[in-house]
C-alpha cells in the first residue's frame, strides 16, 4: 500500500523534532558543575547560629572549638587545646560562601573551610576536600540549641552598670530538661527554678538558694544579681546576648554567651 506524500512529510518532520528534543531530566536534580541557586545550604538551611565540637589535634588531646556565624557574614571562633592549657583563644572576622552555596571559608590568619549541613558544620581539608577515614566524624561541629536554655551566660551588666572585675565571673545556666537554673553570683554558687515561655519571651525565677560563704569582694554584686533574678519577667535575645527585663523598663541584667566556659 502506498502512503500519501502528505503523510510521509508529516512523519519525517516528527522524527526530526524528536531527534532534536532535549533528553528527559528531573528538574529536582542538577550536576555538581551547575548547582541549583534556589536549593543550597546558604538559601535553604537555617545555618546562622552557634556550633561546638572537639577537632583532632596532632600534639594535644583535642581542640575544643566553638563557632558563631551571623546572618551578616561575620564569625567568632573560640578554641582551647586540651591537655596543654586552659586558655581560650578567640578569632573574629568575616566568612564567604562558595559559588555552590555549600561551603564557607573563614577569612582568618589561615583560611578555614567548613561544609554546611543540617545542624552541623564539617571541617574540610586545606584543599577543600572532605576528610575521610577513621577521624572523619571528629571533624564535625554540632549546632547548639537556639534560645536561652543550655548556654553559659556571663553577667556583664547589672542595673545599667558594668559588672566589676572579680576573681570569678558571675553567670547563670538554664538547664534544658528540668526547669532548674544554677550559676555563680560573685561569691557563692546558687540554684533555683525557672519558668519559661519562649513564644512570649517571658521568664521568671523563684526558690533561689545559694551557699553561705562570706567573701571580701563580690557580695554586693551577688545581692544585686539575686534581686534582679527575683524581679524580672521577660527577656530579649540577639546574637549571643541576653537581657533580662521587668515589664518595659530598661534592662536589669545583660549577659553574653560563653561557648567554651
Amino acid at each position: 500500500m502506498k502512503m500519501h506524500p502528505v503523510f510521509i512529510m508529516i512523519a519525517v518532520a516528527a522524527l526530526a523534532a524528536g531527534g532534536c528534543a532535549a533528553p528527559f531530566s528531573n528538574p529536582g536534580t542538577r550536576d555538581a558543575a551547575h548547582p541549583d541557586p534556589e536549593h543550597n545550604a546558604r538559601s535553604s538551611l537555617d545555618w546562622a547560629g552557634a556550633y561546638r565540637g572537639v577537632l583532632p589535634c596532632a600534639d594535644c588531646a583535642g581542640i575544643e572549638t566553638a563557632l558563631l556565624l551571623t546572618p551578616e557574614g561575620t564569625y567568632s571562633a573560640w578554641s582551647r587545646y586540651r591537655g596543654k592549657s586552659d586558655e581560650v583563644f578567640l578569632e573574629q572576622g568575616s566568612f564567604t560562601w562558595n559559588e555552590a552555596g555549600s561551603t564557607i571559608t573563614l577569612a582568618g590568619r589561615q583560611p578555614v573551610r567548613y561544609f554546611v549541613g543540617e545542624n552541623r558544620l564539617t571541617r574540610l581539608a586545606l584543599d577543600g576536600s572532605r576528610i575521610t577515614g577513621a577521624l572523619a566524624e571528629h571533624h564535625i561541629l554540632a549546632r547548639l540549641p537556639d534560645g536561652i536554655t543550655g548556654k553559659h551566660w556571663r553577667l556583664v551588666e547589672l542595673n545599667g552598670r558594668p559588672v566589676p572585675a572579680l576573681r570569678r565571673e558571675p553567670y547563670l545556666i538554664l538547664q534544658v530538661t528540668d526547669g532548674r537554673v544554677n550559676g555563680f553570683g560573685g561569691c557563692n554558687t546558687f540554684t533555683g527554678a525557672y519558668k519559661l515561655d519562649e513564644a512570649a519571651s517571658r521568664v521568671g525565677f523563684d526558690r533561689l538558694a545559694s551557699t553561705l560563704m562570706a567573701c571580701p569582694s563580690g557580695m554586693d554584686v551577688e545581692r544585686a544579681f539575686h534581686d534582679v533574678l527575683r524581679t524580672v519577667d521577660n527577656y530579649s535575645l540577639s546574637d549571643g546576648h541576653l537581657t533580662l527585663n521587668r515589664a518595659r523598663m530598661a534592662p536589669l541584667g545583660r549577659f553574653e554567651a560563653v561557648y567554651l566556659p
